[in-house]
């Protein structure tokens, strides 16, 4: 077949005024959301005297990297003066346990009420459910009573085990969902073959999930690693996260405000989610369209 015969392709629409208000939305959404990360980055390599002068849209003239150096590892928060690097530690202690149990339990959870339907199975997801909705402050003083009880209050167990109560329900709904929109005929061929709870969950149920693993992790992971509420009140002094640790930073009352290191603090708070964003996100999207939001 020649190029003169070969079928061509739909030609390009042409521009409307409706898309043309399309693309200046999104222009105008994208610059609401990356000036502000403009700002920090240039100020963060900006030294102390050029701040002062006010041009905060500015590029760097003199540019250092003293601020993030500073921030890093002797940043003062309040009489610790050994930067954010701590707190990144904590942060990762507290994240990576956390995030994985409340992941497992979650698609234990999902998988035995969507195939085995236990007695009271909807009782119990419609508990938990309700659990996901109810607004955290009012659990905080009975947890606090409860973790004193057992002598887990202002320990890194204590809010480790905090963040994966939290985090149940919406693993539980999120694999139920996932697992409700996988055809039963899978399960009952598995049960013929003599697989148990824990074989057909292990070994087809788990390497049926990865896209909705994918999507559990980011909302863990990054739902761990931003929170503030929980690390102030729960963690203790000596396992305090990074969220905490910058608000320390940046309230800092002695002495000149360091613009430059509490932008350089910041970005580095957020590093986290932000990798986890841009490597997983678009499997985050094939795990909602595969059935992450199905009910």
């Amino acid at each position: 077949m020649t190029a003169e015969t070969q079928p061509r392709g739909r030609k390009p629409r042409r521009l409307t005024a409706s898309r043309i208000g399309i693309y200046a939305f999104l222009v105008l959404a994208a610059a609401f959301f990356l000036l502000p990360f403009y700002v920090m980055i240039v100020t963060s390599f900006k030294t102390m005297p050029e701040i002062q002068q006010g041009n905060i849209f500015g590029l760097p003239t003199d540019f250092t990297v003293k601020p993030w150096s500073t921030a890093w590892a002797h940043a003062c928060t309040g009489v610790n003066c050994e930067g954010i690097r701590v707190g990144v530690l904590n942060s990762f202690e507290i994240m990576i346990p956390a995030a994985t149990l409340s992941i497992l339990l979650g698609a234990i959870n999902g998988y035995a009420l969507s195939f085995w339907r236990p007695r009271g199975g909807n009782l119990i997801f419609a508990v938990l459910l309700l659990g996901a909705f109810i607004p955290y402050q009012v659990y905080l003083y009975p947890l606090v009573r409860m973790l004193s009880k057992v002598s887990l209050y202002n320990t890194l167990p204590g809010i480790i085990v905090v963040h994966v109560i939290f985090g149940l329900p919406v693993m539980t709904l999120l694999f139920r969902n996932y697992y409700v929109a996988v055809p039963i005929d899978l399960f009952k061929a598995a049960r013929i073959d003599g697989g148990g709870f824990w074989t057909i969950f292990f070994q087809l149920m788990i390497p049926m999930s990865g896209p909705i693993l994918v999507v559990a992790a980011i909302l863990q992971v990054t739902g761990i690693w931003n929170d503030f509420l929980f690390g102030l009140i729960f963690a203790g002094r000596d396992h305090l996260p990074m969220t905490v640790e910058l608000n320390n930073v940046v309230n800092t009352t002695t002495g000149t405000k360091a613009y430059n290191v509490n932008m350089a603090a910041t970005i580095l708070t957020a590093l986290v989610p932000l990798i986890v964003y841009f490597v997983s996100g678009r499997w985050f999207v094939r795990g909602i369209a595969a059935g992450a939001v199905k009910g």
